[in-house]
């Protein structure tokens, strides 16, 4: 075996906690969903942990306090983390909006020894209402719900993410090939 195929090999049997965290609509969940295709047609063992599927199955009877955000965001980094030490790639697409609580996932990583990149997904706050794929905004501004991260809820954004994606500059492709670009400098693809 070469050099070459041994870190191929490497990379495709080492996990790791991508987690893409940005306002709702921002573009999170379709990038992980590309990223996984391409890592999965390279041999990747990959999961994509979306918030929404969270929220309905591991999360249920949380809200959307500081503190149950915070729960639910520990939750994830939980099971991201456990999947990441098993060899698998686990792209987590969440809005997270807080320092403190993505802080503490990624410390549990390094405290594991397990590989976590940080990416925030640099979407303004007009464009994702633009996109409002769930609808949201539209009922923030109807008055039908509040506490819409980034609206009238706070939204912290990561002040040096490993990457940051600034989805409406770029196709979701080119977005996907950054992030697999930065796996691929890190030896994690």
């Amino acid at each position: 075996m070469t050099n070459t195929q041994e870190n191929q090999v490497s990379a495709a049997t080492t996990g790791a906690t991508v987690w893409l965290t940005g306002l709702p609509s921002a573009g999170k969940t379709t990038i992980a969903y590309e990223l996984a295709q391409r890592l999965r047609g390279e041999g990747h063992r990959v999961e994509v942990l979306d918030g929404d599927e969270i929220r309905e199955f591991l999360s249920a009877g949380l809200g959307f306090t500081r503190e149950d955000r915070h729960t639910n965001v520990q939750r994830i980094g939980f099971v991201a983390e456990l999947l990441a030490s098993n060899g698998v790639k686990a792209l987590v697409p969440v809005i997270a909006p807080y320092a403190d609580s993505r802080d503490a996932v990624r410390k549990r990583h390094q405290f594991e020894g397990t590989p976590y990149l940080e990416v925030h997904v640099a979407t303004p706050v007009e464009v994702c209402s633009e996109r409002d794929v769930k609808g949201l905004y539209a009922k923030q501004a109807a008055g039908e719900i509040s506490g819409l991260t980034g609206v009238d809820d706070p939204y912290e954004a990561p002040e040096s993410p490993d990457l940051r994606i600034e989805s409406h500059r770029q196709t979701v492709r080119e977005s996907a090939s950054a992030l697999h670009a930065l796996l691929t400098e890190r030896g994690l693809a």
